[in-house]
């Protein structure tokens, strides 16, 4: 007994002593940014593209027939207008000639018909003077006025057909036209895709003509170059072509939207001044500075 005495008490004592556990709170995490801020522009970048022009196309057949003359050739400068090639054109001429004699012959016809007019109005006042003197009867002025008004109806049936003829004859004018195949515009022939006594069909390509000046070079850029490119701005291009010349170029155009399959802009810049050995079909490389 003597033993458990001291032993309740310090359970006792245990039980009564006031214990307290001390947790110390975490650091806070640290907080993200609201919104990331947009890269700029790097102040130096190069990108490349094709040189190309304005003017550059197939100049194809405008209707059928043979060719009977090749009047151009490969690397040959020429203006615009300038026959290349003539297609057979004995038909078409005989049938324009065939509509300008019937033109000449319904322009007759309308003098014809006016000076007749003229002939039966004089008859007409005549007439008129005779009846306020009782000379002839009413039933013969009034046959009087109905021959001129004949004659004013058939006088304007003739014009008519003259006009009609005169549009035959210019829709035959532009067929025949369409045997000579002219150059577009100022420039040079690229390609030649026939040969004298080729029969071609409406829209079969005959030459490709491209011309020469002003040079320019289509290329895109990352998306952050929006807002970044202005109109006007200079830049440098070089080729690896012609790696000794370098030219000044201005840009002309900037696509105010961002295509959303590449993530790119795309931009046209023109060539200033003479373009030494740079030709259209080129790769060429652009060189920016100062963008930001």
């Amino acid at each position: 007994m003597k033993l458990k005495f001291p032993i309740l008490i310090s359970l006792i004592c245990l039980g009564c002593s006031d214990t307290k556990t001390v947790t110390q709170a975490a650091p806070p995490a640290p907080v993200a940014s609201s919104a990331a801020k947009a890269e700029p522009a790097p102040a130096e970048f190069t990108a490349s593209g094709p040189i190309v022009v304005e003017n550059q196309l197939d100049v194809s057949a405008q209707r059928e027939g043979v060719i009977t003359r090749v009047l151009a050739d490969v690397g040959r400068h020429v203006r615009r207008g300038e026959a290349l090639a003539l297609l057979d054109d004995r038909q078409t001429s005989a049938d324009r000639d065939a509509a300008k004699a019937k033109v000449k012959s319904l322009e007759a016809d309308v003098k014809g018909w006016e000076y007749e007019t003229k002939v039966l109005e004089a008859d007409l006042d005549r007439d008129e003077q005779m009846m306020k003197a009782q000379l002839i009867t009413q039933q013969q002025l009034e046959h009087a006025r109905y021959k001129v008004e004949a004659d004013k109806f058939e006088t304007e049936r003739s014009r008519q057909n003259l006009i009609n003829a005169q549009a035959s004859l210019q829709s035959l004018q532009l067929e025949l036209e369409k045997t000579r195949v002219t150059a577009p515009f100022d420039g040079v022939v690229a390609r030649r895709y026939v040969r004298a006594g080729q029969k071609v069909a409406v829209g079969d390509r005959i030459f490709w003509v491209t011309a020469v000046a002003p040079l320019r070079i289509r290329f895109t850029l990352p998306e952050r170059f929006a807002g970044h490119l202005q109109m006007g701005d200079s830049l440098a291009i070089t080729s690896a072509d012609v790696p000794s010349e370098l030219h000044d170029a201005k840009i002309i155009s900037v696509s105010p939207v961002v295509d959303p399959a590449s993530g790119t802009i795309e931009a046209v810049a023109e060539v200033v001044g003479s373009s030494g050995a740079l030709r259209p079909g080129m790769t060429a490389t652009v060189r920016f500075k100062n963008l930001q």
